[in-house]
């Protein structure tokens, strides 16, 4: 069956997550004077996304809000459990502001949108929140690439469970199996989306994961420029896979 849409992921998959969160990061802790707690910007970053992984799975799982596991991430990571919401909400503000200074994305992206933009349909789902997911495509200029917007803090379920897949499938209007879905994480995005009965793209651009267990294997690419001649599109803009 012809894919008709590509379904994205954002975070580390369109936008430079992880390069804008270690800059923003740091930037932060200078400001706040905080890094001398830290043997390093690594150091102080790992416990920061530590932190962050263990409040989001309580915000999955549906035992706080979005807005909860962020004032707690805050509370967590500076060892302050009695900080209030108040507080907490100015601190993670003042964050987002060296973060967002840092936010771009990756140089694949808008020559992959181009290539596709005639042969394919184009959406997000994201385990975020549609507030910021929002915010941040209007930002970096592409919002209007896609035509829905879907965030796990308003679906009430996210990935990997199929539902999340199948209800960006729903607004589509779409069966799973004319939709791709491109994403960074192995299994949240690559397996979950595979499961799901989706063509499931995994972008590993930095070749270190371990891929999934076979059986619910995505596709394996190493850049964007992959993507159109996975999808059989029209174009000259693909490359051959440097993966096996």
């Amino acid at each position: 069956m012809t894919i008709r849409a590509v379904l994205w992921d954002v975070d580390d998959t369109l936008f430079d997550y992880t390069s804008a969160d270690r800059a923003g990061m740091r930037a932060h802790l200078v400001a706040e004077r905080l890094l001398e707690r830290y043997g390093s910007v690594e150091e102080a970053l790992t416990h920061w996304r530590r932190t962050t992984d263990t409040q989001w799975a309580r915000f999955s799982a549906g035992e706080v809000t979005f807005e909860e596991q962020r004032r707690d991430r805050v509370r967590v990571f500076l060892d302050r459990p009695r900080l209030t919401d108040a507080e907490a909400d100015a601190w993670f503000d003042r964050y987002l502001g060296h973060y967002e200074a840092a936010w771009a994305l990756f140089p694949d992206v808008l020559p992959v949108l181009d290539a596709l933009a005639v042969s394919h349909r184009h959406a997000v789902l994201s385990n975020s929140s549609v507030t910021v997911q929002e915010r941040k495509l209007r930002a970096l200029g592409v919002r209007d690439r896609f035509e829905v917007l879907l965030c796990a803090a308003e679906l009430g379920v996210s990935k990997p469970e199929a539902r999340a897949f199948h209800a960006a499938c729903d607004a589509l209007e779409l069966a799973p199996h004319q939709v791709a879905y491109v994403g960074d994480h192995p299994d949240i995005d690559g397996r979950g989306a595979a499961e799901a009965g989706l063509l499931s793209v995994w972008i590993d651009r930095d070749g270190v994961h371990t891929a999934p267990e076979a059986g619910a294997a995505p596709h394996r690419i190493a850049s964007l420029a992959e993507l159109p001649a996975l999808l059989g599109a029209d174009t000259r803009f693909g490359a051959p896979s440097t993966f096996g």
